[in-house]
């Protein structure tokens, strides 16, 4: 497997007047193709901080980040915005949507943007709502839709472009747990399917989903723990176990 993402020494340092706040500190981190790996650590530790840098969505202060091959310290905006556009994708607690547009307009409009085909985007978006078990939603708006079905549906939305990496922040923090699970499910399933996914959360049950796990303190990896590729839920009990224990031993 190659590397899809990779960051060397990533710093980011918010400055006001004379007061300063080291975020991340020589943040050193790669992501395998294929690989669904999340970040946790307590409150204020940079997790959110890390994923938007990562991304690009966030300027660093010092380090490389290396996206698929591209440099993405060294890009401009224009360029920042394609890349994200074309091979990432978004899915945050907040569910970001235009209220005036009905839910199968906010699915297939990143399709459009990117100007792919309109018969293609569509039939994409028609196959992804299927799938996540909300096409009964395309015409309906944000306000006529369920919490759950509304996040199924930002998760459509980044999967339309057919993503290298999917960055989802606290993608359940606003679910109960019967959504939360329905939303994993088909995290689990795209990543499956071959997308990779970078995840922060604040649940040991969410992130046993996940086959790696690190750990942020004060903006550093304190380290690591490796659960393997999630076979079937019935592991997700022993999963969450292990992943407990671990995070008690690194001061959770």
């Amino acid at each position: 497997m190659s590397k899809v993402l990779e960051a060397v020494d990533l710093c980011k340092t918010y400055v006001i007047d004379e007061w300063s706040n080291n975020v991340l500190r020589n943040v050193s981190f790669s992501m395998e193709e294929g690989e669904f790996v999340s970040i946790m650590g307590p409150s204020g530790s940079g997790k959110s901080t890390l994923l938007y840098t990562l991304s690009g969505m966030d300027s660093m202060t010092a380090g490389t980040v290396v996206f698929d091959g591209e440099d993405v310290s060294s890009m401009d905006r224009k360029g920042l915005a394609h890349l994200r556009l074309e091979k990432m994708g978004f899915i945050f607690q907040q569910m970001y949507m235009m209220k005036k547009l009905s839910i199968m307009d906010n699915v297939i409009l990143p399709g459009f943007q990117a100007k792919h085909p309109r018969n293609e985007v569509v039939s994409r978006a028609e196959q992804l709502m299927r799938r996540l078990g909300i096409i009964e939603t395309a015409d309906r708006y944000m306000t006529e839709v369920s919490g759950g079905q509304l996040q199924r549906a930002c998760l459509c939305r980044s999967l339309i472009n057919s993503p290298k990496v999917l960055f989802a922040d606290e993608p359940t923090g606003a679910l109960d747990q019967k959504s939360s699970m329905e939303v994993m499910r088909e995290l689990v399933g795209a990543n499956r399917d071959g997308t990779s996914v970078l995840m922060v959360t604040h649940s040991e049950k969410i992130a046993s989903c996940s086959e790696r796990v690190i750990y942020l303190v004060d903006g550093c990896i304190l380290g690591e723990f490796s659960l393997g590729k999630m076979e079937s839920e019935e592991e997700m009990s022993v999963r969450e176990r292990k992943l407990r224990n671990w995070l008690e031993k690194m001061g959770w």
